[in-house]
């Protein structure tokens, strides 16, 4: 594929530049597009049996993004040599693009003149040949033109910066929309019953400030009266989603977005999406799951804390773990949006690389939920010190680190539930007794996102990263983590910890309590 696609790209952009071409421009040399075909294919797919259109449309994207492209190899030569690991690190710190050739580190073959090959390949990626259906535009494959392993430590906030940090006007443009969006639905629904629409509320990284660039996904959780307990939430649920449902589409025609507005095809009348695009970068796009949910907290205001009649509920009615997760979607969103900016960069890392373990074969079972590595990047940091401008190696080591020690995780927090009621204490010293990992959500405490999942293959993933260039030294050196502890019961301000209680059985008591 590599020569076929290059050399079709080439042959392309000189008949359609015959005669045109400046003098004193040169084009890369076809050696470089064939590196960057292969880098296309090994990142993208791997797969002796694919799609060649989505395989040239992934190199006519990143052809685009020459000013970021950072392509290299280390199978003939590595870091591990001194005097080869200081050429290395000097080739990786010049301007892009940068395609080394893999026989050769003195050679940087992505020199020439990219710009007119990136005209040329977004004039193709509009042609016939890239349309899969009428609207349908065939689809690249996810890759980014520098990997993070292949990252130097001291670049990881550029690299952050520039592939994992959204669009700044297209936030703003989300946001507005799904502002309108929840008033047109607390203001339009149910007007002729007796069901009303309590608040809607955004839950997800969206709403957290965590969202990564490209496609994410987010919440729009609305609260209704007609759910007067956990167990009520179920119920309805149909009729519930087909007027809201109503409502949005009602949405759609009469009002004006900066953004694409799209609702799919009704498939399942329980569950409820919509999608809002970029009209002008089009793989910008956030993907909203519509959870109609019971009230448990009622209006928030600034310190706010659960009763805890509101666990007893919730333990008493759940089945099974996080069933009732929706209903505290504000203390999840709440626990991580007030952290520090460089905390949540730190957890798009973090989300970004636990994607690319997600896209490894993985047998049997699934890896954990992407919350509960964003609630252990939130714990390291915590336990690291709480510096709110760390360095970024540091911290993603650390959490590398505890990802690695997987068997002793035990990591939970007291600033919504605590042990002063006794069903709560009771259901904690029971979750806590669990095999690690144990990962409890913050904002409920059934929730253990530590539980049943492949952490094994993740703690492979984190072994490897560990040793890569992202986590070493400019000398070669590993870059040390914060000294977290993992496997016992610390206690600091507002946690739990191990006691004994008057009958003599292992227990919890509030720090400062004998």
């Amino acid at each position: 594929m590599a020569a076929a696609s290059a050399n079709q790209l080439l042959s392309w952009v000189a008949a359609q530049n015959k005669g045109q071409q400046p003098a004193c421009a040169s084009l890369p040399p076809v050696y470089a597009l064939e590196l960057l075909t292969i880098f296309a294919w090994e990142q993208g797919c791997g797969k002796d049996s694919f799609k060649t259109a989505e395989g040239l449309k992934t190199v006519l994207e990143l052809i685009q993004q020459h000013q970021q492209l950072c392509v290299y190899w280390t199978v003939n030569y590595s870091f591990e040599d001194p005097a080869i690991r200081t050429h290395l690190l000097g080739q990786l710190q010049k301007k892009r693009p940068l395609v080394l050739d893999p026989a050769d580190p003195t050679w940087n073959v992505g020199q020439g003149s990219w710009e007119l090959l990136a005209q040329e390949a977004a004039a193709l990626g509009t042609q016939v040949c890239f349309r899969s259906g009428k609207e349908t535009s065939v689809q690249p494959w996810d890759v980014m033109p520098a990997l993070l392993y292949q990252t130097p430590a001291g670049d990881l906030d550029k690299f952050i910066g520039e592939f994992l940090q959204p669009n700044r006007q297209f936030l703003a443009q989300v946001n507005k929309a799904v502002d309108a969006i929840c008033s047109f639905l607390r203001e339009n629904c149910f007007r002729n019953s007796a069901i009303k629409v309590l608040k809607v509320v955004k839950g997800g990284s969206l709403a957290k400030g965590t969202a990564l660039r490209g496609r994410s996904d987010a919440d729009l959780v609305v609260f209704l009266n007609c759910f007067s307990q956990f167990t009520e939430q179920g119920t309805k649920r149909t009729e519930v989603i087909s007027e809201i449902r109503a409502q949005l589409e009602a949405c759609q025609q009469e009002m004006q977005f900066e953004v694409k507005f799209e609702i799919p095809k009704w498939e399942n009348s329980r569950v409820l999406s919509f999608s809002l695009t970029s009209q002008t970068m089009l793989d910008q796009s956030v993907d909203f799951d519509v959870l109609p949910a019971f009230d448990a907290l009622g209006q928030l205001v600034p310190g706010y804390r659960p009763p805890s009649q509101v666990y007893v509920d919730l333990i008493h009615s759940y089945n099974h773990a996080g069933e009732f997760s929706t209903c505290f979607t504000e203390l999840q969103r709440n626990f991580i949006i007030s952290r520090p900016t460089k905390l949540k960069s730190l957890i798009r890392l973090v989300k970004y690389w636990y994607r690319q373990c997600n896209k490894m074969p993985k047998g049997r079972g699934s890896l954990p939920p992407q919350h509960g590595l964003e609630l252990l990047t939130v714990y390291a940091w915590e336990q690291g010190g709480r510096d709110p401008q760390f360095n970024m190696a540091q911290g993603f080591r650390t959490v590398l680190e505890l990802v690695s020690q997987y068997h002793q995780l035990c990591v939970y927090w007291t600033v919504n539930y605590n042990d002063k009621d006794k069903t709560v204490r009771d259901f904690l010293n029971r979750q806590l007794r669990q095999p690690r990992p144990i990962i409890l959500d913050p904002a409920d405490p059934t929730g253990n996102l530590g539980h049943n999942a492949r952490w094994d293959l993740l703690a492979e993933e984190a072994a490897a990263y560990m040793s890569a260039l992202c986590c070493m030294s400019r000398d070669g050196t590993p870059i040390r983590p914060w000294p977290v502890k993992v496997g016992e019961q610390w206690s600091s301000r507002g946690r739990l910890r191990w006691g004994q209680h008057a009958q003599g059985r292992p227990g919890l008591r509030p720090e400062g309590q004998a």
